[in-house]
């Protein structure tokens, strides 16, 4: 783990020793400059004094010097008295050496004698005094010849500095003073240390005080830092496992899977994959509510586990969609065990509430051996066989065939030649009768959608619809259905026939949409249609999720002047207390009462209740899928007011209907 004050102690040294020798090095850098600044200036005008002082045997000597020999130099008898002088002179001053040199760079005098004659003309300090610069430069020596003694471990000023008859007159000569600068050196260095020690010491209290913080601020992020670990780990069993039954999710599917497939290959045992889905798991939800589906579900999800091994792994995908993997399975009846043991477990009945539920589950089953397998086909695969579960009967298992895939593909290409046939307009509508029970005028029809496939000709309703609600799609078919049924009614009646009502079934995802209302006025104002004419049939299912929002919306409807019918009624699960307040005009019976009417005293029963039902409420009662005399007699003597089935006529093409509207014949002696 990250530890604050151990770094901070590491890098907080490392950094005031940087500071401590970097302001060392500066402060004796700038001693350095400020004494050789100062020596320099001292320098020059000492220098200036010496050679008036001299003057002209200075001058002299230098223009004498021109080839002339060290030995004939030393020889020279102004030489004696140049040195007197010099050494009388600089008595007393810092002052340790004076040398000068003609313009060859000879050495013409020296107060070390030996060093006259020597040449210095590659010498940088005279090179630089000759071009009219003075150069100061500070050098250390272990042992140097002053004027009358040898000096030892001084820090000596060697400056060269150029001589001119007058301030901008050309340089005659060069002369080089050698002062000692030791005691100034050494106070430099003394300074120096003083504010080195007294900086080093301000850095030390103020890293021990920050070193208290840091010590206490590495305890704080300590403790956040154990607490930000199990938030990510917290966080991490929230992003892999599902929040309501505590499996793991999709996104923990995804690996699980993939390392599934690998163990799989490398051990050489197979492993198959269930997709489970609970059967009638919305109507559950609509009619008990949310809390008791979500109840349901952590119900189902622990029975489930409770069948598996330690190896196996369950995992909730959305909803109501659940997978399990099986691992290390010798023999592929293995996974019809499992999938056995769970449908036995989750068959016993599960309270909620005031009722009890029996949980039914669809299971799909295929089976992976890590050769070149597909974690997508996979899913694919199992998630086909489950639906084939579902189409031969709820609360049972199939394994994936082929031919399951071939009935995924068949769906798919569906899915894709829906898309297509509003645009070509391959969709019409078809019209059933629904006669008058008193008179047996027909009084009404309903529009009922159809698809004339460009290759497979009629396809039936239950092979489409559905596939309209799962693409999305239904929102703009229903627009169209309702355009064209409003747009034949007028045109029966601007051919001269009795005006009727136009019934149109309107699904629950476009009566939630918000657009339901405008398209409604839309289709009364293009066709002209008098909105008394048109009959929109609803279902119980859709005003479970919303009842406020849905009876809004249904006196809304009323107000535009339209019918309201409650299709397939006694099939759902609103409350009657919600009934009263429907501004419904029609209650039409639900074909599957009225099937076994004359044989099932249960569904006799239920019939007469409703019709009970909707006389105490002043609506009049619609029968659907009349099919023999014996189902007419019994809903006559109910007082149901319309009839609809195909006793009377099967759903039939506008042309076909507009013959049967001119027909004199009554419908209920057909």
């Amino acid at each position: 783990m990250f530890r604050l004050s151990r770094y901070y102690s590491i890098a907080s040294l490392i950094g005031m020793v940087v500071i401590v020798v970097g302001l060392s090095l500066f402060l004796r850098q700038l001693a350095m400059q400020m004494l050789l600044a100062q020596q320099t200036r001292s320098n020059v005008d000492l220098t200036r004094s010496y050679a008036n002082a001299m003057g002209g045997r200075i001058d002299q000597l230098v223009a004498v010097s021109e080839g002339l020999s060290a030995e004939a130099l030393r020889q020279r008898p102004e030489m004696a008295v140049i040195q007197r002088a010099t050494q009388a002179q600089m008595k007393g001053m810092n002052v340790v050496k004076v040398k000068v040199y003609n313009l060859d760079g000879m050495t013409v005098f020296s107060t070390e004698a030996k060093q006259i004659g020597e040449d210095k003309r590659a010498n940088a300090g005279f090179q630089s005094a000759r071009a009219g610069e003075v150069l100061s430069e500070i050098v250390f020596r272990n042992q140097f010849y002053a004027m009358e003694q040898v000096i030892v471990d001084r820090n000596l000023i060697a400056t060269y500095i150029p001589i001119r008859d007058s301030d901008e007159g050309v340089v005659k000569a060069v002369f080089e003073v050698y002062t000692d600068v030791t005691p100034l050196v050494a106070k430099a260095q003394k300074t120096k240390t003083m504010i080195v020690g007294g900086v080093g010491l301000a850095l030390l209290l103020l890293y021990l005080f920050l070193f208290l913080i840091v010590r206490r601020a590495d305890r704080v992020l300590g403790e956040q830092d154990a607490e930000r670990r199990l938030n990510e780990d917290r966080i991490r069993y929230q992003a892999f496992h599902d929040s309501l039954t505590e499996l793991p999710n999709r996104n923990a599917f995804g690996e699980r899977i993939t390392d599934a497939i690998g163990r799989a290959q490398r051990h050489g045992k197979g492993g198959a994959l269930l997709f489970l889905d609970l059967d009638r798991f919305k109507l559950i939800n609509d009619s008990l509510g949310h809390d008791a589906g979500d109840q349901l579900l952590r119900v189902t999800a622990s029975r489930i586990q409770k069948c598996l091994r330690e190896t196996d792994l369950a995992f909730r995908l959305s909803g109501d969609e659940f997978t399990v993997i099986l691992e290390d399975l010798d023999r592929i009846e293995c996974a019809a065990l499992a999938a056995r043991r769970i449908l036995e477990a989750t068959a016993s009945p599960v309270s909620l509430g005031d009722c009890e539920v029996i949980i039914n589950l669809s299971i799909g089953i295929t089976t992976f051996s890590g050769k070149e397998d597909d974690i997508e086909a996979l899913v694919k695969e199992a998630d086909t066989a489950m639906y084939r579960a579902k189409a031969i009967g709820h609360n049972q298992y199939v394994f994936y065939t082929q031919e399951m895939n071939t009935v995924a593909s068949e769906r798919l290409s569906m899915e894709t030649d829906l898309q297509r046939a509003l645009q070509r307009g391959e969709f019409l509508l078809h019209y059933q009768p629904k006669i008058d029970a008193a008179s047996g005028a027909l009084v009404s029809v309903e529009a009922l959608l159809r698809w004339n496939h460009s290759t497979k000709g009629i396809v039936q309703p239950n092979d489409f619809i559905p596939l309209l609600e799962d693409t999305g799609m239904i929102n703009e078919v229903g627009e169209w259905v309702l355009m064209e049924a409003t747009r034949q009614a007028q045109a029966w009646i601007a051919a001269g026939l009795k005006p009727m009502r136009m019934s149109v079934n309107i699904s629950g995802k476009q009566f939630r949409h918000p657009t339901l209302i405008g398209t409604v006025r839309r289709a009364l104002e293009a066709s002209g249609l008098e909105s008394r004419y048109l009959e929109l049939e609803l279902t119980e299912s859709m005003f479970i999720d919303n009842t406020e929002r849905s009876i809004e919306a249904m006196h809304t409807l009323k107000l535009l002047g339209v019918s309201l019918s409650i299709d397939d009624f006694g099939s759902g699960y609103s409350s009657l207390a919600y009934l009263k307040q429907f501004p419904v005009d029609y209650l039409k019976i639900d074909r599957s009462f009225i099937h076994d009417l004359s044989t099932n005293s249960k569904d006799a029963a239920i019939t007469t209740a409703i019709s009970a039902l909707a006389h105490s409420l002043n609506l009049k009662l619609v029968a659907e899928g009349v099919e023999d005399q014996a189902q007419v007699d019994f809903l006559g003597n109910l007082g149901c007011h319309e009839l609809q089935g195909f006793l009377f006529s099967r759903p039939v093409p506008a042309q076909e209907l507009e013959a049967l509207l001119r027909s004199p014949v009554s419908f209920m002696a057909a």
